[in-house]
């Protein structure tokens, strides 16, 4: 077989605190990798190309060739804009009710023209470059744009109002759909399940969602036998996990859900 008969991909999810990535390899046995790295807080002080360089090291997988890198940032300096309200020259004005912006940010967008929208985000610029001197090209994106458009595209045809709470380690994205329709997207941080809950009901309340009635699916770092999970079945009756069986990879339904942005990018 030769190198043209391999198609290979690599994603990688990069946050402040630390970064996952997928790599596929697909020829006769498609060889499959998912891992990941939490910068611990110590070493959050460092620079973030240096803490970079050093999973790139430890890490063979990152430093093969691929056909196709994909680069994802999860951060919560994004918002969702309407096509028709859409400008590009304007972008910092679509950020500066939810997130401070400065003259220096770069700013980007993911049009999203399916759903008549486009994701504005500021993007880890200097990650970026780290990227482009280790990769020379690659496409990134926001992890919204990515778990937004997926949880639409579940949607259609449903007109039930659907919450969806992907949960890391200290916040959570919060997304509500109705066939294929953008209701809601919020991001939060949390310390305690009671924080968590409280985020949830009093959102429901401002969309009046009445907790006997909607549906709440969990995804992200979440299973049934977490605090997180309980809590929640404990205010609202009708609480999932998302099924997240994958036919296009290996990786378990726990990971597939863990890992639902990374594995859909």
């Amino acid at each position: 077989m030769s190198h043209n008969d391999l198609s290979s991909k690599l994603s990688i999810l990069v946050s402040l605190n630390g970064l996952s990535f997928y790599s596929k390899l697909t020829n006769a046995t498609a060889q499959e990798v998912i891992k990941s790295i939490s910068f611990s807080a110590s070493h959050r002080t460092e620079k973030i190309e240096d803490l970079l360089l050093d999973v790139f090291n430890k890490h063979p997988e990152l430093t093969q060739k691929h056909n196709e890198v994909v680069v994802i940032h999860h951060n919560n300096l994004s918002t969702f804009v309407p096509t028709e309200l859409f400008d590009e020259d304007f972008l910092a004005s679509y950020l500066q009710y939810t997130t401070k912006v400065f003259e220096t940010d770069f700013i980007a967008f993911d049009p999203l023209p399916q759903y008549q929208m486009n994701t504005v985000y500021i993007p880890y610029v200097n990650m970026n470059n780290f990227f482009i001197d280790f990769f020379g090209s690659f496409s990134y994106h926001h992890s919204s744009t990515i778990l937004v458009s997926k949880l639409l595209e579940k949607s259609a045809n449903n007109e039930q109002k659907n919450m969806y709470a992907h949960v890391a380690e200290n916040h959570f994205e919060i997304v509500i759909v109705q066939n294929q329709q953008l209701l809601l997207y919020n991001s939060f941080d949390y310390q305690t399940p009671e924080d968590f809950i409280y985020y949830i009901l009093f959102t429901a309340e401002q969309l009046q969602l009445d907790p006997n009635n909607f549906q709440l699916t969990l995804l992200g770092l979440v299973n049934k036998n977490d605090t997180i999970y309980s809590i929640c079945y404990k205010y609202i009756r009708n609480v999932d996990l998302l099924n997240s069986s994958n036919k296009f990879n290996n990786c378990t339904e726990t990971e597939n859900r863990q890992h639902f942005i990374l594995l859909n990018s």
